[in-house]
């Protein structure tokens, strides 16, 4: 099969590579689409070549992924083959990502696709929605929150979730995306931290650090989505970042929120897992919208 990886260079190399065989507990997918996520990128130029793995070593790229099972390892009842399904691969060192014809996942790392959410589609899902959710739950008490960079990939599934948990929530982002935040759930949208007022937390997609920090109130809470960034904690506030973890029967239930319409997916493009450069160029352009997908 063909398959994406890299050596942590700055570029990608498109390999083919034996058929993976799913291990206990395992599921075999055939790829329909994987996302494009700025952890591909930053995969591809070296971030886990500076400690999790040897320089040189071969890592596969992609996280997300939606497709049809092809096989079933021991210890599998369900998801059955044959059924859609869309999953969380997270584990970043692998040889073998998302990027590819066939991927292999812990069964408990996805959830069946609903009707109502296209096959393709649904690969721009896992990841930021997890993410977003995961942070969410590192919160604290539902209070008044601020979301920075809330029209990105996180950002928004963040501002939904959170006015559906029942936050009173206030978006950081553009003009051109105050519609979106809006229609998203947020009670007020602002250009600046300083617009912002004082808040019971932050959830920082945008990785602003302590610009972010600087809205939250005394003893307030500050979760981040990129550890290294996470700013020193002051005024008694506390600071924390995410670290997503695979959770199929959670996304089970988010999808849910999906078809009814509470949360919106966003798509930018769809190329051929041959252009997998060029998606990776697209996704990293100042200002878009939505997931680039890669197709098999």
């Amino acid at each position: 099969m063909r398959a994406v990886v890299s050596d942590g260079r700055g570029e990608l190399q498109s390999t083919e590579q034996p058929m993976p065989e799913p291990d206990f507990g395992q599921v075999r997918i055939a790829v329909a689409a994987a996302a494009v996520n700025p952890v591909d990128i930053a995969t591809r130029n070296g971030m886990l070549h500076t400690g999790a793995v040897p320089e040189g070593t071969i890592v596969g790229i992609g996280w997300d992924v939606s497709g049809v099972v092809d096989a079933v390892g021991d210890g599998v009842d369900a998801p059955a083959v044959g059924t859609r399904v869309l999953g969380l691969h997270a584990d970043a060192t692998s040889p073998l990502g998302t990027y590819a014809e066939f991927a292999v996942l812990p069964a408990d790392a996805t959830a069946v696709i609903p009707d109502g959410i296209d096959t393709v589609e649904a690969a721009s899902i896992p990841l930021n929605l997890l993410t977003a959710d995961q942070a969410l739950d590192l919160a604290g008490p539902v209070g008044t929150l601020l979301v920075t960079g809330a029209a990105g990939g996180v950002g928004g599934f963040a501002v939904a979730l959170a006015a559906h948990r029942g936050w009173t929530v206030t978006a950081l982002a553009r003009d051109t995306d105050k519609e979106f935040a809006v229609r998203a759930g947020a009670t007020s949208v602002v250009g600046s931290i300083a617009d912002a007022g004082s808040v019971d937390a932050v959830l920082d997609t945008a990785a602003l650090g302590a610009d972010a920090l600087a809205a939250v109130r005394d003893g307030g809470r500050y979760v981040g989505v990129l550890p290294p960034a996470v700013p020193d904690g002051e005024r008694d506030i506390s600071t924390t970042a995410v670290s997503v973890r695979h959770n199929g029967a959670r996304l089970t239930q988010l999808l849910e929120l999906v078809v009814s319409g509470v949360i919106e997916v966003r798509v930018a493009g769809t190329l051929t897992l041959d252009h997998a450069r060029q998606a990776q160029d697209a996704a990293s352009t100042p200002g878009v919208r939505g997931r680039w997908l890669l197709t098999p």
